[in-house]
Formats: C-alpha cells, structure tokens, sequence
C-alpha cells in the first residue's frame, strides 16, 4: 500500500460515517467470526430467479445456493451483527420469501432487481415495518425513475449493485460506474432523502492484487459518501482459514477512515487515477 499522507487541514468536510459491512455466508463457522470480528450484518443471499441467465457469463457473478433455511444455522451464532437476507426479486412467491426470512429472525431485507416504484412499494408493505429495507439499485429503468422509488415511504437504505447495473446501461467494466457522474448524481439523491447510501463490495485494505486495487475503490466510497458494502469474496479468499479477520476488519475501518479524512480534492484524484486504469486495455 502507498504511504499516506498527512491529512489536509481542509480534510473531512463531513465526518466519517459508520461504515456497515456486510459477509454473505451460509456457512456458520465463518458467520460467528465474521460477528465477533465486528461485522455488522451477516446472512445470506437466495436470489436466484432470473440471475444465471443475466450474469452467468461473467466470472465476477456472485450465483448463490444459499436457501432461506439457512437463516436457522446461522440465527444461534450470530449474537451482535444484524441477520440479513437477499430476497429474489419480487414475484408471486416474495409474500412466502419474506414471512419466511422474517420468521428466520433476518432483520435487514434487501429488494433486488426492481424497475419501477410500485415494486418497491409491494415490498414495502410486505414488511410492514417489520425488518430494514434495503434496496439493491441495478437496473437502468430503476435509474430513471430513480425520483419516485426514493419518494416512497419505508425505504431505509440504497446500494448500487454494480454486476447488473452494468449489463443493464451496457458499459464494459463495473468499475465505470464507480467513477462516473452518474454514480455521483445517484448518491447526491440518495443521501438527499435521508437515506443511506453504499455499493459493491470491499476487499482487504492494501490488496494490490487486484485489477483495481482495493485502496482505490476505498477512496471511492469515501468520494461518494457510501456508508455501506459487501465485504468481496475476494476478502475471504486471501485470508487463510485460521487468520484473525477481526485484525483484518480492523485494517480495513482505520483505512476507510483515512479516506473519509482526504480534502474533495485528493478524492477526485483518486477518481481520476480509477478512470485512467479503466482506460489501459487490461481495464476495459
């Protein structure tokens, strides 16, 4: 990782936010670690409808088996962090998906996949109140209508669901998204309605192994005011079976923490170094 350096006295025109963090596992053994190491959210995905016809293509795709069963393995050791579940999108079934989530103890429910405000309004009803509403950002008609879906009562949270989004507005790299105006104007609105904002997912801090290393989509969140992420597969993958993640979570606060910290324009410096890696040809 580069050396950092000293934080501008301009730096931090709104303070850090609690940055939420999310591990999708089935897998109980790795849920209790993920909660005692501070996670804050730890659960599942079942979203399975449609998925593998719109992103089994790509090798990044996240196509889980999880099932909402599992939520009774994890419920018993799971004791800090908020039970999660993403739900399919809405369908005939997603009354049965979501009273079963529920009864499964998930405190946290995420809508995928939507296109218009009435969706997310069916969805909402059908939480009654009960859970937190999240909802997963990632098709570009949601992106028009973007105005009324934040307008309806009950939503609690926003993220930028970058795998389908892309498809969805045709660009060739997730990461374009990261670095356009659009995720900007997106977030601008989001936050705008009193709603917190967050996209994609993070690797460990100071991962230089990526394509597009970690502490460069870190200052991005932090350009963006994004108060949430998934914590990558790619996070859980590096680190051996037996490592201490609550030193890893650790490294990864203190460095969002940092970037929270840089001055707007040591941020879109960041930005600019993100659109010129997007632009070599191994980046497109």
């Amino acid at each position: 990782m580069p050396r950092s350096p000293a934080p501008s006295k301009a730096a931090g025109t709104q303070a850090s936010p609690h940055f939420v963090l999310t591990a999708i596992t089935n897998d109980p053994g790795l849920a209790a670690r993920a909660d005692a190491a501070g996670v804050d959210r730890v659960g599942i995905d079942i979203e399975r409808l449609n998925k593998s016809a719109r992103q089994g293509h790509l090798a990044h795709a996240r196509l889980s088996n999880h099932r909402l069963a599992d939520l009774a393995d994890l419920a018993p050791v799971v004791r800090r962090a908020a039970l999660f579940a993403r739900l399919n999108p809405l369908h005939g079934e997603s009354a049965d998906e979501v009273a079963t989530a529920l009864a499964g103890h998930a405190s946290v429910l995420m809508l995928p996949f939507f296109t218009r405000a009435a969706e997310v309004e069916s969805f909402v009803r059908l939480i009654d109140g009960r859970a937190r509403v999240v909802l997963l950002l990632e098709t570009a008609a949601a992106l028009v209508r973007l105005h009324d879906i934040l307008a309806v009562a009950g939503v609690d949270e926003v993220m930028v669901g970058l795998n389908d989004l892309h498809l969805s507005t045709g660009v060739g790299n997730p990461f374009e998204l990261i670095a356009s105006d659009l995720m900007t104007l997106v977030s601008e609105q989001v936050r705008a309605r009193g709603l917190a904002f967050g996209f994609g997912g993070v690797a460990r801090a100071g991962d230089d192994t990526l394509p597009v290393p970690a502490d460069l989509v870190l200052a991005q969140h932090a350009r963006l005011r994004s108060s949430a992420a998934w914590l990558s597969r790619s996070f859980f993958a590096a680190l051996p079976e037996r490592a201490d993640l609550g030193s890893e979570i650790g490294r990864l606060r203190r460095r969002l923490a940092y970037w929270f910290a840089q001055p707007e324009a040591a941020l879109e410096r960041e930005r600019d170094r993100l659109r010129r890696l997007l632009s070599e040809p191994a980046g497109r």
